[in-house]
């Protein structure tokens, strides 16, 4: 194992990853101790219990207390994927990645490679459901990852965000290529006195993050990269030359999700219970934010965003009572709804296509499809024993006469899983006495509770 200076390293010596049975049945409710290390706000006392009320991510954070030590052991597949003409049915639970050393906090996928983040230190590569690479970083756990072209970044607890870039010649090595800020810009904006502002009580640089990276977004158009973190602002930095082009000071409390959209707006969620609507500027060395308006004020915090982009893009605010919030068109501000289908907190979410996936503390993950302004709720997958962290989505290239897509979810019992979801599943013979079907009036839904024993729910509800 190479240490953070020089990481490189090849395929792993440990082998392929292990398979795990996709029929286990998840339903036991979580305990007050499980849950209180889920979410990171000091909002309203009307909020789940589980909520953290110490937001100093040292002192009380999910990496200090999180009960998820064990998982099940996955040591022999005890399942077939195939149907009998060998093809996999949709919406279908495709293999599991298992290391026994940390919890998953980050995913990013590109071009069929999967990247992992944990408490571990190690950032995993896996390719066709096998390790592919590992680099080390010292830093510790590694709350979020964004790939732009051959730079992977990281964010991390200690409040950093590394780059990474991968070799032209052996695509499974990769080096350590630099820090945000970088060393050169620390130095020199220590010496003038009026780039130092007071973060809880204490002196720090603007350009410095002062609690854990929660978040990253590329907006690859600008060459801008954005993070967001626990001490409640956003930063904007140019991803050519590594320069913090901005901070913003952008919430009360956490900063748990920023998004950059394709055009101006940038969207933040906090564990304050808001999520602003933010427009950038463009100015001739670097950028300018304002705040647009407040789009959505709640008692519970705001865990993750998420966007559709599709005509009159749809923006989703996962909460951490459980409930979806979205608004039908941003860019005219039209009013939204409710999505229920957790009976936790939603920890993230995920955008496909007209496809939302989200996952959350109470283990499972659902699949929602927008149509104009109905959603329809397909899909509910379980298997995970801990509560899913994260979420990442790549094409299915193999699908070619319907819109599919490879997800995987990253969860505190150490195991990433792989599914094949569709836009428009069909149910196969194999999958009848799954299906569930009804019809509801309101805008909204409670999750139906209803009893599972395998890794897939089919249901369609349309509202």
């Amino acid at each position: 194992m190479f240490e953070e200076p020089d990481s490189i390293s090849g395929k792993s010596q440990f082998g392929d990853g292990k398979y795990s049975d996709p029929g286990i049945a998840v339903n036991a409710p979580m305990t007050a101790a499980d849950d209180s290390l889920l979410a990171y706000s000091n909002t309203s006392s009307n909020c789940p219990s589980f909520i953290e009320g110490n937001r100093l991510s040292g002192e009380a954070s999910p990496l200090t207390m999180s009960p998820w030590n064990q998982t099940a052991p996955t040591d022999k597949p005890s399942w077939d994927p195939f149907d009998d003409n060998g093809q996999v049915p949709t919406n279908s639970l495709i293999g599991s990645l298992t290391r026994e050393e940390g919890h998953i906090y980050s995913l990013a996928a590109r071009n069929e490679l999967l990247y992992t983040g944990s408490d571990s230190k190690n950032i995993r590569v896996w390719k066709n459901l096998k390790e592919f690479s590992v680099f080390k970083s010292n830093s510790g756990l590694v709350k979020a990852i964004v790939i732009s072209g051959e730079k992977i970044f990281t964010g991390h607890q200690d409040g950093k965000i590394r780059v990474w870039k991968v070799s032209i010649k052996n695509p499974s090595v990769h080096k350590r290529a630099g820090t945000l800020p970088t060393l050169k810009d620390i130095l020199k904006s220590s010496i003038k006195p009026s780039n130092y502002i007071e973060v809880r009580r204490k002196r720090a640089l603007w350009l410095k993050h002062s609690d854990a990276v929660s978040c990253l977004s590329l907006n690859e158009e600008q060459g801008l990269i954005y993070s967001a973190s626990w001490d409640r602002t956003y930063k904007v930095w140019r991803i050519s030359d590594s320069k913090c082009l901005e901070s913003v000071q952008a919430h009360e409390d956490a900063v748990n999700s920023v998004i950059a959209s394709s055009g101006v707006m940038v969207f933040t969620g906090s564990a304050d219970g808001t999520v602003k609507l933010w427009n950038r500027e463009q100015l001739r060395k670097g950028t300018k934010h304002t705040l647009a308006q407040t789009l959505i004020q709640q008692e519970c915090a705001v865990t993750a965003l998420a966007i559709i982009p599709s005509a009159g893009p749809a923006l989703y605010c996962g909460s951490s009572d459980g409930v979806i919030t979205y608004q039908d068109n941003v860019k005219e501000l039209s009013q939204g709804g409710q999505l229920k289908g957790h009976k936790l907190s939603v920890l993230c979410l995920e955008a496909a296509g007209n496809l939302l996936i989200s996952g959350s503390a109470d283990k499972t993950i659902c699949i929602w499809r927008r149509d104009g302004k109905v959603h329809t709720s397909l899909s509910v997958l379980t298997g995970h024993t801990g509560p899913v962290k994260c979420l990442a989505v790549e094409k299915d290239n193999e699908s070619k006469k319907e819109q599919r897509w490879i997800v995987y979810s990253g969860s505190l019992d150490k195991s990433v899983k792989v599914w094949r979801v569709s836009e428009y599943p069909q149910v196969t013979p194999m999958q009848p006495k799954h299906q569930h079907q009804a019809s509801c009036g309101s805008e909204s839904f409670p999750h139906d509770g209803s009893t599972a024993s395998t890794s897939i729910h089919n249901r369609n509800r349309t509202y």
